[in-house]
């Protein structure tokens, strides 16, 4: 009965913490994938600030990762911290370097369990000060994503979660879900992204995206003319020499 009682609790006090974020957060703020081609797949032309994403890989090495970045550094442009989760280790500061991201505005959180993480990572998103949280993120319950979410929306945080294909299908309360796929290309990284769901838009629209390898451009594959809104120059792969060295946060 006790457990009940917090539980109830704690849902009053983040439904109070939602109607609040809806009182004082101004205009809604449209924040870019990082890529106009898949911008114009969402229906407001990109994320929302609250908003709580999920990039399937399809295989390690896809390119969710990287996607999901390209968007954390769009939320990070007006201000706010970029906090990254790393529990496996697996994250690689210079790659953020190299897609433009301030690395002394990243912090860089590594919990002892999935619990620790979880629990850090709600708090995190529920922060004023935080643009966006990166994580990669194996398994969830739908109560663990539902927490995620109403965390996402009261702190106006963009959520960015890299997680494996095999979650497709399964009850989840993120705003969008995208899948990612590795294409072959010549002379380029390229990758099919896909809407899972989307919440007011129809799920199965999908765009070939390419990063060049030799000019550091994001665009749509398969089209000979990109012009500026459809690119993003990356920084030279000469300055991951020249690396950041990222905060650490303390262990959660």
């Amino acid at each position: 009965m006790r457990h009940d009682r917090i539980e109830l609790v704690d849902a009053l006090r983040e439904r109070l913490d939602r109607l609040h974020a809806a009182d004082s957060h101004g205009p809604a703020e449209v924040i870019s994938t990082g890529c106009a081609a898949i911008d114009r797949l969402l229906p407001c032309g990109g994320f929302r600030r609250g908003t709580l994403v999920e990039w399937l890989a399809a295989a390690p090495g896809s390119g969710a990762g990287i996607l999901a970045l390209s968007a954390a550094r769009g939320a990070s442009r007006q201000g706010g911290a970029v906090v990254v989760f790393d529990r496996h280790k697996k994250f690689y500061p210079p790659a953020a370097h190299l897609l433009g991201i301030d690395l002394t505005g990243v912090l860089l959180v590594r919990a002892h369990s999935a619990a620790d993480e979880l629990w850090a990572m709600v708090q995190a998103m529920r922060c004023r000060g935080v643009a966006a949280v990166w994580g990669q993120i194996d398994s969830l319950s739908e109560r663990a994503m539902r927490r995620l979410q109403l965390a996402a929306e009261t702190g106006g945080t963009l959520g960015l979660l890299v997680r494996p294909m095999r979650a497709r299908g399964r009850s989840s309360w993120s705003d969008v879900q995208f899948g990612v796929e590795p294409r072959s290309a010549t002379g380029g990284w390229r990758l099919r992204v896909t809407v899972l769901r989307c919440r007011g838009a129809a799920a199965g629209s999908a765009v070939a995206v390419e990063i060049d390898e030799a000019t550091g451009a994001i665009h749509q594959a398969d089209r000979e003319t990109a012009t500026h809104h459809d690119t993003h120059p990356l920084y030279p792969a000469a300055r991951l020499a020249h690396a950041v060295p990222v905060r650490r946060a303390a262990r959660a």
